[in-house]
């Protein structure tokens, strides 16, 4: 499969996330929903891991790799205990597209940490997420 597809999925997956993630939250700590959700995903990539014979690889992961997973995993764990606590505040759908500003700051660090093209056409695209975000959260 290509990487369109893929990031299909990922966008149909990251919607039920909010719709299910806006249910789930209601009437518990948005910190305890984000350690279930965690655990939750920690055993099922794993599970994954481990039937596909992927766990083997651990090894083969350098200093550097580990790093900047382990950069990730914390940025990421930060990014769901805000989101999850922006749910449990607002509205799913005025809280989604504000998250999705992220598209516009992947651009601008991709230019700046990546040395990834900054077009024109990328600039005018995020502008419009940017712009849509602001739209959907006052509408």
């Amino acid at each position: 499969m290509s990487w369109i597809l893929w990031s299909l999925l990922s966008a149909l997956f990251a919607a039920a996330t909010a719709i299910l993630a806006k249910v789930g939250v209601k009437g518990i700590d948005s910190n305890l929903a984000t350690a279930v959700r965690t655990t939750v995903i920690l055993l099922f990539t794993w599970t994954i891991a481990i039937a596909l014979g992927q766990h083997n690889a651990l090894r083969h992961i350098s200093p550097r790799g580990w790093t900047f997973l382990a950069l990730s995993g914390i940025a990421t764990g930060l990014s769901w205990l805000c989101y999850f606590r922006a749910l449990q505040l607002g509205e799913a759908s005025r809280v989604a597209p504000i998250d999705k500003l992220s598209v516009v700051l992947v651009i601008i660090f991709a230019a700046i940490f990546l040395g990834e093209s900054l077009t024109p056409l990328k600039l005018v695209g995020g502008a419009l997420i940017a712009g849509g975000a602001v739209v959907l959260v006052f509408a």
